[in-house]
């Protein structure tokens, strides 16, 4: 047997050793006087466990009480079984990280039976990791913010309903939602991604914490999550901005109630490309505020410089509102057009301090409601999520249901 011997207290009882091999366990052996039997998974010493099994206790001719697992010096968490014979690992272990466990089982009779074992999960496999949790640790965001798990390689969908359920996510106030698997094609960013909506937009003032327990998770042959994510932010006030191409206003809602209103000039249409989408239309739908640029240089796609409709420009004041270059910001042209016609590229086109306003008042996932045009806001446009019925969204969980966070 390897690394540090097997330790046993023994209690109104005598017991016998045996231990196991790399994928067998450490087993502290009842006596004829009826002295449980402790049984550890992994075994005492084992320098290769493989993280996707976890740690498993068992009793015969007694029942578990004290169970303590140390990662680090801090308590792993495990369930135990109702009839107290069967301890289990809640979460898979992080690869390369030492454990120590204790076990007692007492008898009916009231003799005991302590076992312990230490050892190490192995690092000899290939990792993967969460290449980024969205929103950032300690970010104030809007109600209609999604929680993005972002990984560095595609995830094949076998390994899906495990990462899901090894995620955790809780808030002030428990909340439906559902997560929906993106590709990198359908990705903001081009990551692939799991995704958090919640049915009805987040309640404002609230704290949520996401922990993706990837350490140690099995994605493919010898292939394991190489370690945990957690991330905590704030949802902030409720914002809300709607905007109709129609009467060429912008109305902002603070907890309901208007703040500030402003007219505006939206996509004037007229250029239909290869596609057959008109790329100088704004796009209708429920669009998020996705980021905030100073000063964001701006092209038209499809087209390239000497074109019909070329234009490059560095505007300011900028908050991206989808992917195809739809932005809130301030306008650079003629000034009779705010309030009164649609006259831009397809951004909302604002006054300048109204636009600087905007800027710094606005949180990542604010809702934006456009109406008024012919052209639609794909849900895989940018953060367009809310643009699925939250049933079809729900597909899109490899679990195939919803879930309600956890209260914080």
């Amino acid at each position: 047997m390897r690394g540090k011997a097997l330790v046993m207290a023994l209690v109104l009882g005598l017991a016998t050793a045996c231990g196991g091999g790399e994928t067998g366990g450490t087993t502290a052996k009842g006596g004829e006087d009826g002295t449980p039997q402790v049984t550890i998974s992994p075994a005492d010493g084992n320098g290769k466990a493989r993280p996707d099994q976890g740690i498993t206790v068992t009793a015969a001719g007694g029942r578990l009480g004290t169970v303590s697992v140390k990662l680090k010096g801090a308590d792993v968490p495990g369930t135990l079984s109702p009839d107290k014979t069967r301890w289990r690992s809640k979460w898979t272990l992080q690869p390369g990280a030492g454990y120590q466990v204790s076990a007692t089982a007492t008898s009916a009779k009231g003799k005991s039976t302590t076992a312990t074992s230490a050892f190490r999960a192995s690092r000899a496999t290939a990792a993967t990791r969460v290449n980024n949790v969205v929103p950032s640790e300690n970010e104030t965001v809007g109600t209609g913010m999604p929680v993005f798990v972002q990984f560095n390689k595609a995830v094949p969908e076998k390994a899906r309903p495990a990462i899901e359920r090894a995620i955790e996510i809780s808030s002030t106030t428990p909340t439906e939602g559902a997560w929906r698997w993106l590709s990198a094609g359908e990705s903001f960013n081009g990551l692939p991604s799991v995704v958090f909506r919640p049915k009805q937009p987040w309640k404002p003032r609230q704290r949520v914490t996401v922990t993706v327990h990837y350490a140690g998770l099995k994605i493919g042959d010898n292939v394991y999550g190489d370690r945990d994510v957690t991330h905590t932010f704030k949802i902030g006030d409720s914002h809300v901005i709607n905007i109709s191409a129609k009467t060429h206003r912008l109305v902002v809602k603070k907890n309901g109630r208007p703040v500030r209103t402003w007219g505006v000039s939206l996509g004037s249409g007229g250029d239909v490309q290869g596609d057959g989408i008109d790329h100088l239309l704004t796009t209708s739908g429920v669009h998020l505020t996705m980021d905030h640029s100073r000063l964001e240089r701006m092209r038209p796609p499809g087209k390239k410089k000497g074109d019909p409709g070329w234009y490059d420009e560095k505007v300011p004041w900028a908050t991206r509102i989808s992917n195809s270059g739809e932005y809130i910001h301030q306008n650079m042209d003629d000034p009779s057009c705010l309030g009164k016609r649609n006259c831009s590229h397809g951004c909302v086109r604002s006054p300048t301090a109204d636009a600087q306003w905007f800027f710094h008042w606005s949180y990542r996932g604010d809702i934006v409601s456009i109406t008024g045009t012919k052209r639609s806001l794909q849900w895989t446009n940018g953060w367009g999520y809310w643009q699925l019925p939250f049933a079809q969204w729900a597909k899109g969980s490899a679990l195939g249901t919803p879930i309600t966070t956890t209260q914080a």
